[in-house]
């Protein structure tokens, strides 16, 4: 497991300002200051962010395809909600939220980090809005959503039980695990069990398995789920015992 701690927020400024031209810069930086003095502006200038600054990747180098890269609007979007004075965020942000579209959701969800990199940002009324967002993302089979939702501050508004059930979605829908921010630092027993489960079920279905969930069993070995899966080599149905050969091979 990695220890990616999303830090896509680092130098937000500086690092649109290479990627923004002069028109879009303009238009972001006078939207801050309209937002920072008149909060109900934000909901007009949410939408349109898009269409005046981009949707590219906000590294040119990076994987458009990839959903835990930012893009240039996720960080237009972040930096309008965090000029929002702070007693205004834990009303306009869900609205924001509910009301966008998936990529408004998705620049909603990603400013999270940018506002937990302030002291206190997501304390107080903002820590309940911001599970809320966490949660309802889960819902969804977007991997987008799922990937924006499971930043640094997404990991660390939800508790063992539910940061569980996340990465099970995860590897369900075809998220990276290990691209969950800490993640190895927040294993439980109990999380462990529950990729083991995963494994057998997948085994018992003949399917694959992803790499990424070795280390999270291995975390905390359950003997007798780890017996059960090794039980499958000796399945009469050969493609239980080759699933169960494939997923054993990926263990190291």
């Amino acid at each position: 497991m990695t220890t990616d701690d999303h830090r896509w927020t680092d130098d937000i400024d500086s690092r649109l300002s290479a990627v923004l031209d002069a028109d879009a810069s303009g238009w972001l930086g006078d939207a801050r200051v309209a937002v920072a003095e008149s909060p109900a502006t934000i909901r007009a200038r949410f939408p349109a962010v898009s269409r005046k600054v981009g949707r590219g990747p906000l590294d040119p180098a990076a994987d458009p395809d990839d959903p835990f890269v930012a893009t240039v609007d996720d960080g237009a979007r972040a930096l309008l909600i965090a000029s929002l004075p702070a007693a205004d965020r834990p009303v306009e942000l869900p609205e924001l939220y509910r009301h966008g579209d998936t990529r408004e959701k998705r620049g909603a969800l990603r400013s999270l980090d940018l506002l937990a990199a302030d002291p206190g940002g997501l304390d107080g009324p903002m820590r309940p809005v911001a599970r809320d967002l966490v949660d309802d993302a889960m819902r969804t089979n977007d991997t987008r959503l799922v990937a924006a939702a499971l930043g640094t501050a997404g990991v660390g508004v939800l508790d063992d039980e539910a940061l569980a059930q996340a990465v099970l979605k995860c590897v369900f829908v075809g998220v990276d695990i290990d691209r969950i921010p800490r993640l190895h630092d927040r294993v439980t027993p109990e999380l462990s069990r529950m990729m083991a489960d995963f494994v057998h079920e997948r085994i018992a279905a003949g399917r694959d398995v992803p790499a990424q969930v070795w280390p999270v069993i291995d975390a905390h070995p359950p003997t007798d789920r780890l017996a059960a899966i090794e039980a499958e080599l000796d399945q009469d149905e050969a493609r239980r015992a080759d699933a169960a050969r494939r997923a054993l091979a990926l263990r190291g």
